[in-house]
């Protein structure tokens, strides 16, 4: 006789330190609690580009770095409010559209904050969340920042 393991479910979250992405960061922990999920946390980073001059950077200018320090930080708190979740931390290099549509295959959820810049964009998604909604693998919750 064959034993089948439970199956694994995945609840994907984007985080960029931004309100919004905080908030999306904390329903989706709440969500992964009450659906016994793990919780795969995901962020991206890119070296700055410009076109023309060079851009000076501090020789101590490490983005991953900086990323990783804003993770923990957001995430002791989320950690502390829901320890019974299984939290995984995936960062990619890269822009963050493309990085979470691959983060969200074999996903049960993708979860993402949009932030609004007025009356009428703000009624409009983001290009992050428009391009995840059209394009993820699985069923895509936005969470717009109401604050």
């Amino acid at each position: 006789m064959n034993a089948q393991a439970e199956p694994t479910h995945r609840i994907v979250v984007g985080i960029d330190g931004s309100r919004a992405s905080v908030a999306a960061l904390d329903w989706a922990a709440r969500q992964a609690d009450l659906t016994g999920s793990t919780l795969d946390v995901v962020t991206t980073w890119e070296w700055p580009t410009s076109y023309g001059w060079a851009l000076p950077f501090p020789s101590d200018y490490n983005p991953a770095s900086d990323l990783r320090s804003m993770l923990n930080e957001v995430l002791v708190k989320v950690q502390g409010d829901y320890p019974g979740v299984v939290i995984r931390e995936i960062v990619f290099e890269g822009h963050p559209a493309p990085a979470l549509v691959q983060a969200s295959r074999d996903a049960d959820l993708l979860v993402v904050g949009s932030r609004g810049h007025g009356e009428f964009v703000g009624m409009l998604l983001g290009s992050v969340s428009e391009h995840c909604v059209t394009n993820a693998h699985c069923p895509v919750l936005v969470l717009r920042d109401g604050g």
